[in-house]
């Protein structure tokens, strides 16, 4: 990942924004309010996308970007200085960056390409083992359509299995142990990691395979679960369980639920609850918060109800705090005068699971339960106070002290002081005991959290935004493409205007540093071909050399019928405008009716852009049909 994507990883520009002073609400899935870059204080035409982590001006600007086209535009900064600025924010070091090199990205495909091999191998274990196969319709209710979707598999008993057959296709025992279907014993000798297990493909976010988790039939094995080590491709920090199929259900839901288990996640998907995904293990880390804060705020914990679950959600608030809620508070400036330095607040709950009872048994007794327990779930502080307290003697002055020392430092971490006060309150009815005699209780340091927390909330370390989107990789394609073909530009202009439509602008890309580096393509495209990489290098800022060593190093593939590449990119750049076009005008709909209950006086202005982007949909449609024909 390189230092620009790691920042946008971190920022979240709903975030950024907020921090500037504009207040927002939610319009939908997307953020409104009044643009910080004009007069108009009438109408909120500024919109945010959290999803691509961009913005625009519906209004007197007319303008829109980034992360760093904010910076840029507000502080009257260039691309390097706000990249500087967003880097010490975001606590990313910027150095020199080492792109992965076509060997690294052939070595991790080779290793994906061997896992892959891998659930086709574990399956016709499975499929040939009547015994495991209704161990997993029976015994865990599971349906074919389930197992086949899933791709589940078995890995039978004995040491030399996967070892024997994989050598035999050709595998090597380093590639094995690369991609950790091997073990090594103290003497050298290997032998397969997997033995008599259900196992399970992991796969990242993208729905590229990582890893296995591997659960134990017979009782007496252990561990009862027993996932991939970390290799080159898997990296269990980064990675939530179900993720890849649960993307869409979540945004749909605009809620996630984590549960512990990933048998859990299958049979929950299997009663229709899609929007679920589990953790590698029991402790949420700030990287998997993050990947979810992309897709929705609202965020579930339904964990075991164990003593260990408990444990796991108590380990899981630090990261959940820092990665998902940290809000700021009112404070003042140098000035003294007060503003508001409130930002966007993550609901995160926790659901109790009844009766000792796992999700995957909940929904088998009643799959409108599980509907009734998250619905129930309840703020993660309550939670903890309701747990802490349940079946204790609360006279005992020893059980108070106890029970305070432990929710106080939560209460303190929440960054709303309004919610610090409610749950001091809350704490203070619940141990009968006056709340002043409560503060005074409060652990050393507290007060130094809180003016470090102060100090994070301004830098936005935790925050996160949303990354490689759908439009910024085509972007990356195209860029990748015409890096190495310039020349293109230009037939693409003529393609385009032949449809009707303008030629290649900046505009077309939707992040700040792929229209930088646009503009330099357009200069380059006079030059020799021999020297296109020079030039470009030598024209654009610094802060996008890696950027440009990474896409020079890269190796798309492309057709190598030039007229067929032209036509790609065509097709790949209409369906850029007509995704962005297509959600202005969702946008602006949704504008004109809040105009129209407000009384305001833009209906006019945002019924004229809605007419404009529905002509530019039907131009790019149309501009598709022909392309398909001619392609055809």
């Amino acid at each position: 990942m390189s230092a620009i994507d790691e920042i946008k990883a971190r920022i979240d520009i709903v975030d950024l924004v907020s921090e500037a002073g504009v207040k927002l609400r939610k319009a939908g899935r997307n953020m409104t309010g009044f643009c910080p870059f004009h007069d108009n204080k009438h109408t909120p035409a500024f919109v945010i996308w959290p999803e691509t982590g961009t913005w625009r001006c519906f209004g007197q600007c007319n303008e829109g970007g980034d992360i760093f086209k904010f910076v840029m535009k507000r502080e009257g900064v260039d691309f390097k200085e706000a990249l500087q600025k967003l880097a010490e924010r975001a606590g990313v070091e910027l150095r020199e960056y080492q792109p992965e090199t076509p060997q690294q990205k052939e070595a991790y495909d080779h290793l994906r390409k061997l896992m892959e091999d891998a659930v086709i191998f574990y399956r016709s274990q499975l499929m040939a083992n009547a015994e495991m196969l209704a161990y997993l319709r029976e015994r865990r209710g599971l349906t074919d359509a389930t197992i086949e979707t899933f791709g589940l598999g078995y890995a039978p008993p004995g040491y030399d299995n996967a070892l024997k057959y994989f050598s035999q296709r050709g595998w090597l025992e380093q590639d094995l142990m690369d991609a950790g279907l091997l073990s090594e014993r103290d003497d050298g000798k290997r032998y397969d990691k997997f033995r008599n297990r259900i196992m399970i493909p992991i796969r990242d976010e993208q729905g590229r395979m990582a890893g296995f988790g591997a659960r134990i039939v017979d009782p007496t094995d252990i561990p009862k679960f027993l996932n991939s080590p970390e290799t080159a491709i898997f990296t269990k920090g980064r990675i939530l369980y179900g993720l890849d199929r649960a993307r869409k259900p979540i945004r749909a839901a605009d809620q996630a639920v984590i549960v512990e288990g990933y048998l859990d996640v299958i049979a929950l998907h299997q009663a229709g609850y899609e929007n679920v995904v589990s953790p590698m293990g029991t402790a949420l880390t700030e990287d998997q918060l993050r990947l979810l804060k992309r897709l929705t705020r609202r965020i579930v914990l339904a964990l075991d109800p164990d003593a260990a679950g408990q444990k796991a959600v108590l380990r899981g608030l630090e990261a959940a705090r820092s990665a998902m809620d940290k809000e700021g508070e009112l404070g003042f400036d140098a000035r003294g005068v007060l503003r508001n330095e409130s930002r966007l607040q993550a609901d995160l709950r926790v659901a109790t699971l009844p009766d000792a009872l796992d999700p995957d048994e909940i929904v088998a007794r009643d799959k409108e339960e599980w509907k009734r327990i998250i619905a129930d779930a309840k703020p993660i502080v309550t939670h903890v106070m309701e747990t802490l307290s349940a079946g204790r003697d609360l006279n005992d002055p020893k059980t108070k002290d106890e029970i305070a020392a432990q929710v106080l430092p939560l209460i303190d971490d929440l960054a709303s002081p309004l919610e610090r006060d409610t749950y001091r309150q809350t704490l203070a009815r619940m141990l009968r005991v006056n709340e002043g005699s409560l503060m005074a209780a409060q652990p050393r340091g507290a007060a130094a959290r809180r003016r470090s927390r102060r100090t994070e909330s301004s830098r936005g370390v935790e925050s996160a935004s949303v990354l490689a989107h759908p439009g910024g990789k085509i972007g990356f394609y195209c860029l990748g493409v015409l890096i190495r073909k310039p020349e293109l530009i230009y037939r693409l202009d003529r393609r385009l205007e032949e449809f009707g439509l303008i030629a290649l602008a900046a505009e077309d890309f939707e992040y700040t540093d792929q229209q930088l580096l646009f503009g330099v393509l357009r200069q380059a495209m006079g030059q020799d071909e021999k020297d296109h990489g020079q030039f470009v290098l030598s024209q654009a800022p610094d802060a996008l050399t890696p950027l440009i060593n990474e896409l020079m190093a890269r190796e798309e593939k492309t057709d190598p019928l030039e007229e067929r590449l032209l036509e790609d990119l065509l097709g790949r750049f209409l369906d850029l405008r007509r995704a962005r076009a297509k959600t202005n005008v969702d946008q602006l709909r949704f504008m004109q009716e809040d105009e129209q209950q407000a009384g305001g006086g833009n209906l006019k202005l945002y019924q004229e852009q809605t007419i404009q982007f529905t002509r530019l949909l039907r131009g790019l449609d149309q501009a598709k049909s022909k392309l398909s024909k001619r392609q055809a």
